[in-house]
């Protein structure tokens, strides 16, 4: 029997709100070439960054926090503009379904990728490109991805949708620890701390052998302690002053300048979001007096996505999932994401 032509997904048609997302059932399925793969997607997690590029939250004319955009932008991408119709979605799971030559993978297997998909270049060794924003993602019923951006994934106890939950929200955590770099006895102070990004930091920080406290609302506390936090504050509470080793931060916002003085002299700070407000104040006295070391943190080595994979294959680590939907209630997904009322991962089943 011939293989089908077409596949259904969701296309990004522009920026804006969530009727910028069409479902189609007449999406070309892409072939590999040499050195790619087509996967079959079985599971793909809702994420932030799906949404900051859905509304153009990555565009430096947004200076509001990611759920206040409300002005058109042209270059609202993680690297500038889009290309549209775009398939987005950063979090795979999925089996093989065909490869091209030059690959070493094999029809069934399980796999996963980063989003963050190194591409270094000339004058640039951090280069990279996104999965759901340069490139197609996997927000379809199948994704292509180059060979080398693959990871086996078949060996792990975890569930496709578990799977599908740890790429973004693990990747970005586990990176903003090693560049913090944590390790064991240290005091960590994660923000967001019941998000997909928060929950996982505090996860693998834990299993780091840190003393983790994060910041969310009373009614996630129990649901952070339980992925290992020692300890949580409320969102708008006070922060003592140097108490940690690092801070891991997903919010931004105006809470900023206390995340720097909770600090400890020759602490770390760690950056890869900006939920509540990209445009901070800071006073430099405070960074520089105290030796304070701040990371941007948003290229991956393969070193970090590595060592997930590892975790993973062994079930080191577990998400937490809130709940699926079909690919098809993408639209309803996000604004359940955004209400921050569960905590944990959304996924979407193709």
């Amino acid at each position: 029997m011939a293989s089908p032509a077409t596949m259904a997904g969701v296309y990004l048609t522009r920026h804006g709100g969530p009727e910028a997302l069409e479902w189609r059932d007449d999406i070309p399925i892409p072939q590999p070439g040499s050195g790619q793969v087509l996967v079959r997607v079985a599971a793909a997690g809702v994420n932030n960054t799906d949404i900051n590029t859905r509304v153009g939250w990555y565009s430096s004319d947004v200076t509001g926090a990611t759920d206040a955009v409300d002005q058109e932008v042209e270059a609202g991408g993680w690297g500038g503009a889009l290309q549209f119709p775009r398939v987005q979605g950063g979090d795979l799971c999925g089996i093989v379904e065909a490869v091209g030559t030059g690959s070493s993978f094999e029809h069934g297997q399980r796999v996963t990728c980063p989003i963050n998909l190194p591409r270094p270049r000339p004058g640039n060794p951090h280069g990279f490109i996104a999965l759901g924003s340069e490139i197609d993602g996997a927000f379809a019923q199948y994704c292509l991805v180059e060979a080398d951006d693959l990871y086996d994934v078949s060996a792990s106890p975890l569930t496709d949708v578990e799977i599908a939950a740890i790429p973004c929200a693990f990747g970005t955590a586990e990176n903003l620890l090693t560049r913090a770099g944590v390790t064991a006895g240290h005091k960590v102070l994660i923000t967001g701390a019941s998000g997909g990004v928060g929950l996982a930091a505090v996860q693998l920080a834990a299993l780091r052998g840190a003393s983790v406290c994060g910041v969310t609302g009373a009614a996630k506390a129990e649901a952070v302690k339980s992925q290992g936090a020692v300890s949580t504050f409320e969102r708008d509470a006070s922060i003592p002053k140097d108490m940690f080793d690092a801070v891991i931060d997903v919010v931004g916002g105006a809470a900023w300048s206390g995340l720097i003085l909770a600090l400890k002299p020759g602490g770390h700070y760690a950056v890869s979001g900006a939920i509540g407000g990209p445009i901070v104040e800071a006073d430099l006295r405070d960074i520089y007096l105290r030796d304070i070391t701040i990371h941007g943190c948003t290229y991956q080595s393969p070193e970090v996505f590595g060592r997930l994979v590892e975790l993973m294959n062994e079930g080191r680590i577990k998400p937490l999932i809130s709940r699926t939907y079909p690919l098809k209630d993408i639209a309803k997904a996000q604004e359940d994401f955004l209400s921050k009322t569960s905590p944990g991962k959304m996924v979407l089943i193709p």
